[in-house]
């Protein structure tokens, strides 16, 4: 079966740090980007983050840059999202999505819209208190 697992989510208080895990099976990994995007109630859905098989090319959404740093570990099958000096607005279901890339593994070079997935997770929640 394949899927994708996320986890780390829950309640913190504005400037501090999460990070968030999600570990993928049924699927060779390295064929995948991975990314992370979110949804707060009433809002659309938000793209945050999307990095390459390799880990070579990361992208962020301008709300969260130079806050969060995703990475992925290819022996674990596992992406990550830190996420530091969290404010209120960042409270939103998390979820984490993968997408098959193959060369030139450029879809985290382009705008990477969460719709363009071909797994996704069930989310994990991020609640920021002020």
């Amino acid at each position: 079966q394949v899927q994708v697992v996320e986890s780390g989510g829950g309640l913190v208080q504005a400037g501090g740090s999460l990070r968030l895990s999600c570990t993928a099976s049924g699927l060779t990994f390295v064929d995948y980007a991975m990314g992370w995007f979110r949804q707060a109630p009433g809002k659309e859905r938000e793209g945050v983050s999307c990095i390459s098989w390799t880990g070579a090319i990361t992208s962020y959404a301008d709300s969260v840059k130079g806050r969060f740093t995703i990475s992925r570990d290819n022996t674990k099958n596992t992406v990550y999202l830190q996420m530091n000096s969290l404010k209120p607005e960042d409270t939103a279901m998390y979820y984490c999505a993968a997408v098959a890339d193959p060369w030139p593994f450029d879809f985290c070079s382009g705008s990477w819209p969460p719709d363009e997935y071909n797994i996704y997770g069930q989310g994990t929640q991020v609640t920021v208190s002020s």
